[in-house]
């Protein structure tokens, strides 16, 4: 299996919410990483393979979508490919610390181009986009988790251009929230 058919499935098994989320962490690993030495092609597997364990597909109840989407790429998705084994644990990795929960640290320059990414992809106007669409009909909740989260990750950066980045974001996302919450006059 190689990279394109990988690029179909997600395609397919995360729709479109699945695959827009892959090209924009793309986009801001290139922002963030131009810096460090990493393989592209280790990073493009992690990165189309990091969500599967969330897709209807493969999401199993009570189980860590980033622990899932590992447990798919090593048993279904890996083995069909002609990877070394450094860098199937390479992507291993990069796909099980992904997440803004995980505090592990990375080892990885893929790992941490990753998890950076996908941190900075739940910031800004998109990130609460992202967390509306998912709330559907209930605004409040979804705006209390985009807080949430936001506090979370906000310090957890480390490179300059990813921290540069989430300060631009955060600003534009609070100014996005103040204007939310006052034009809702408290009835979100």
């Amino acid at each position: 299996m190689n990279l394109e058919e990988i690029e179909k499935l997600t395609i397919e098994y995360g729709e479109d919410r699945g695959i827009t989320h892959c090209r924009r962490l793309f986009k801001l690993i290139e922002m963030i990483g131009c810096d460090l030495a990493y393989s592209e092609e280790n990073l493009q597997y992690a990165v189309f393979l990091h969500d599967w364990g969330a897709y209807k597909k493969y999401i199993q109840a009570g189980v860590d979508h980033a622990f899932r989407s590992a447990q798919v790429a090593r048993e279904e998705i890996l083995p069909q490919t002609d990877l070394s084994a450094e860098a199937v644990s390479i992507i291993l990795e990069a796909i099980e610390l992904h997440d803004y929960r995980n505090k592990l640290p990375v080892v990885s320059n893929e790992a941490l181009l990753l998890r950076e990414a996908d941190f900075l992809d739940f910031l800004g106007v998109i990130g609460v986009a992202r967390e509306l669409v998912r709330g559907g009909n209930n605004i409040q909740p979804a705006l209390q988790q985009v807080k949430k989260r936001k506090e979370y990750i906000q310090d957890r950066f480390t490179l300059p251009a990813a921290k540069e980045i989430a300060r631009q974001r955060i600003k534009e996302m609070d100014e996005f929230i103040r204007l939310l919450e006052q034009e809702g006059f408290g009835y979100l």
